[in-house]
């Protein structure tokens, strides 16, 4: 399969010297053996077990791609490393899979710079989700809600500009995880979600069971290049208000929300009042 491509082979070098030895750190963590520097597509010096992994999401993603049409089915990204991971393995059945990026006005400088540089040399069919209101038109209406109240602000900002573009679609493909936080050890690997009531559209999550040392040691096998944030210690990354370095080295998502909640409400299901249920 063609590989998605990067400026120059120099951008290329550089970039996978930097993710074997982002992928080396996540492993020492995880305890494991030290990740060996691969070339792009040499699978053979992959551990046998991640081979499966892969071999099963790219069947997955094959399955289920091949059957809806080509406007059917949609990616999320928030161009974190799983996002990215996924987005490289759905574009080699579909390269031109819409991608859905959800565009807060409040993400950190550097996950906007690496948007437009990921989108540019992968050449995405890109949609940027805005909020109905702009930021300072909800600030001069509302004040910080991000601070008085987080739930409103990613329901205005987050949670009904995505519901309202993925009920378009039969197929909604996510990076998530449920290493990722403590309320997503129930994640489906495939699941029939309610976005608004009556709208169900299957939502596929085909990296459920991998690690965060699987998703790194593939980033660096396939030379993708990742989210500069991650070098200055982040873990999980959202709006930049709400996003500050982990405060549990044991829990990703610690730096989010300053500990007031742990999700945003896009991953919780709509209720029959079109209200995302927090119990779910």
């Amino acid at each position: 399969m063609a590989e998605l491509p990067i400026n120059t082979a120099e951008v290329v070098s550089r970039e996978h010297e930097k993710q074997v030895l982002r992928a080396e750190r996540e492993t020492e963590r995880a305890g494991g053996a030290p990740l060996p520097s691969v070339p792009i597509n040499d699978t053979a010096n992959l551990r046998p077990e991640l081979l499966e992994q892969l071999a099963h999401v790219r069947q997955t993603l094959r399955e289920e791609l091949s059957a809806v049409g080509p406007d059917e089915a949609c990616l999320t990204c928030s161009f974190q490393a799983e996002d990215v991971l996924l987005l490289h393995l759905a574009m080699e059945l579909r390269p031109d899979i819409p991608v859905l990026f959800l565009d807060t006005g409040y993400h950190f400088k550097e996950t906007y710079e690496y948007r437009d540089r990921i989108a540019t040399d992968w050449h995405l069919n890109l949609t940027n989700l805005l909020p109905r209101q702009t930021v300072p038109q909800q600030e001069s209406e509302f004040g910080l809600l991000y601070q008085t109240e987080p739930n409103r602000c990613c329901g205005f900002r987050k949670v009904e500009p995505l519901f309202d573009a993925v009920a378009q679609y039969k197929v909604w493909l996510t990076g998530l995880r449920r290493e990722q936080a403590r309320s997503r050890t129930a994640l489906k690997e495939i699941d029939d979600f309610a976005v608004k009531p009556g709208i169900i559209v299957r939502k596929l999550s085909p990296f459920a069971d991998w690690t965060t040392r699987d998703v790194w040691q593939l980033c660096a096998h396939f030379n993708i290049p990742l989210l500069p944030l991650y070098d200055l210690g982040y873990t999980s990354i959202g709006c930049e208000p709400c996003t500050t370095l982990p405060t549990d080295p044991n829990d990703p998502r610690s730096g989010r929300w300053a500990g007031k909640k742990v999700e945003c409400g896009i991953h919780i299901q709509a209720t029959e009042d079109g209200n995302p249920d927090a119990s779910h």
